[in-house]
């Protein structure tokens, strides 16, 4: 659905992006994540038709991103700026209709239309109210409906949530939830990974204009895993087992913590059957063996600062 050939913009001396190389299917929602100024906002935009690459090519829908399908393209998405704009004193209903317009939707259907784009984005209540005095979170919300009026294939979204407050936030994330279960396949960009972990199917990273990752989350962690953390208890003789698992090859460090043994293994050396059978063997009653959950965040911080091949 989306697609990436090479696409490379500069300005001048500064390479914002760098033969970026991204395929989106159809009805995927994708986190495109990095920190800022990494190429996000860019991408977008040439996707959106409204910056020119240096080289390189997009594609949406099977057509090229261009001066050539750019109406049709726009057809085709909803883009959402990290910003939003209208006019002094224009109401909700009126924001709506006047976009609607833009799309050649009329009369009844458009009234319809803008009302049925206001209940899926719970507005509904705010028709009356003018734009310039909803909270943020709802601008955002608002900014989202306007982009189904025409019932996009595509959602650009950029930023979605910058700014929001925790429980703007969080209906925001709902609210997309909603959306890729209809079918709709959506591209949105943050600097956060957590924000979007459990969102979207597939991320993607990005630094300095170059592409560092694409898969999943869980992908994602395999890859930058370093050390495997399990936390161990036995019933009695801690002191023991914590000599006796310390000595066991593929450990590589192993600390008392409270009642448990923080067991820090190398990377494919050992496991947590080999340390449970170990236990056993020697006498142990084993009342403890958890294996600690990767974090997303060290993950990114890793792949970003180039630790990660």
């Amino acid at each position: 659905m989306i697609q990436t050939i090479n696409l490379t913009k500069r300005y001048g001396d500064l390479m914002a992006l760098a033969n970026l190389n991204l395929e989106i299917e159809e009805g995927d929602c994708f986190g495109f994540i990095g920190p800022n100024g990494a190429g996000k906002t860019t991408t977008i935009k040439i996707l959106a038709t409204l910056l020119k690459p240096t080289w390189g090519e997009a594609r949406i829908a099977g057509l090229s991103v261009g001066p050539v399908n750019a109406r049709q393209v726009r057809s085709l998405i909803g883009y959402v700026p990290d910003y939003f704009g209208s006019y002094d004193d224009m109401v909700v209903q009126e924001y709506l209709e006047f976009f609607a317009a833009a799309y050649d939707i009329h009369g009844d259907k458009r009234k319809q239309v803008v009302h049925d784009v206001l209940d899926l984005t719970d507005l509904s209540y705010k028709i009356d109210a003018e734009v310039n005095s909803l909270s943020r979170g709802m601008q955002q919300r608002l900014s989202v409906a306007r982009v189904l009026l025409h019932d996009p294939k595509v959602l650009l979204l950029d930023e979605p949530a910058s700014g929001l407050d925790p429980r703007a936030r969080i209906e925001m994330r709902e609210l997309l939830k909603e959306l890729h279960r209809m079918g709709k396949t959506i591209l949105i960009s943050s600097h956060i990974l957590l924000e979007l972990a459990d969102l979207c199917n597939k991320v993607g990273i990005i630094e300095q204009g170059q592409l560092r990752f694409v898969g999943t989350t869980d992908e994602l962690l395999e890859r930058t895993r370093g050390e495997r953390v399990l936390h161990v208890a036995v019933a009695d003789r801690m002191q023991a087992a914590l000599e006796l698992l310390k000595a066991m090859p593929g450990v590589s460090s192993a600390e008392l913590q409270n009642s448990h043994i923080r067991l820090a293994l190398e990377a494919d050396q050992t496991g947590p059957a080999a340390i449970a059978q170990q236990l056993v063997q020697q006498g142990y009653a084993l009342t403890r063996l958890e294996e600690e959950k990767a974090n997303l965040e060290t993950a990114f911080m890793r792949l970003t600062k180039g630790l990660v091949q």
